[in-house]
């Protein structure tokens, strides 16, 4: 996925979730939106070099949007919109191998007792495959760890995806990984425990868990390899 053109800056502070004070290289100051509802542990510190996306609409309250962080040498992608934009071009170029074979592809596609909406739905003569896309950025010695933050929405999917399994349907849980050091994932126990009991209920039962490292450069983002995933 081909990214915009970036600006360059270092990090004052992230504030209100969704807004974040940005320092030009020009010493001018900007406020940016933060396109990231979770506390982002280990991806706010002050002075971070960031890459920031201008909008060409005039009418945006805010112009800049906060795309990238540099956290040890390496550029971590932030921005959750972007997730399910990645699995569906890694499907359809053929990267998730385990996601192959099916002809139709949707996105979010209302499904469940509850009515969400699941990021990716594959079909195939009607066979379906549902997909959630997890947005990973936590990486603690060289393991990337999900949520950064008590999620009750995740737990919600993770019932949702065991549903599907009992109406004879195929889940997928989705984690991508958009920095380089992560080399495996697992669920953040300590972060929220509650998560991390549903994921290993849901897999004891059907739901399969991917995950894949991002290549995350500031010209483009891609998922390029497999990771395990720890339970």
């Amino acid at each position: 996925m081909k990214l915009p053109d970036l600006i360059p800056g270092r990090l004052i502070k992230r504030y209100k979730r969704f807004l974040a004070d940005i320092e030009l290289e020009d010493g001018s100051v900007v406020t940016a939106h933060c396109p990231n509802s979770g506390s982002m542990l280990g991806c706010n510190l002050p002075g971070s070099p960031v890459l920031l996306s201008l909008s060409p609409n005039p009418n945006r309250k805010l112009a800049y949007t906060w795309e990238l962080l540099q956290v040890n040498g390496f550029w971590v992608g932030l921005n959750t919109m972007l997730p399910n934009r990645l699995a569906e071009e890694a499907i359809l170029d053929g990267t998730i191998v385990e996601l192959q074979g099916y002809p139709k592809l949707r996105r979010e596609v209302a499904y469940g007792s509850e009515r969400s909406r699941i990021d990716i739905l594959l079909e195939d003569d009607g066979k379906r495959c549902y997909v959630e896309v997890k947005n990973v950025t936590l990486v603690e010695g060289g393991l990337a760890l999900f949520p950064d933050a008590v999620t009750a929405r995740g737990q919600k999917h993770l019932r949702e995806l065991m549903e599907m399994v009992r109406n004879g349907d195929r889940a997928v849980l989705l984690f991508t990984v958009q920095r380089g050091d992560g080399n495996a994932v697992a669920p953040a126990d300590r972060i929220d425990p509650e998560y991390g009991r549903l994921l290993r209920e849901a897999v004891a039962n059907g739901v399969e868990a991917l995950a894949y490292r991002a290549e995350v450069q500031p010209e483009q983002i891609r998922l390029t390899e497999r990771l395990a995933v720890l339970l």
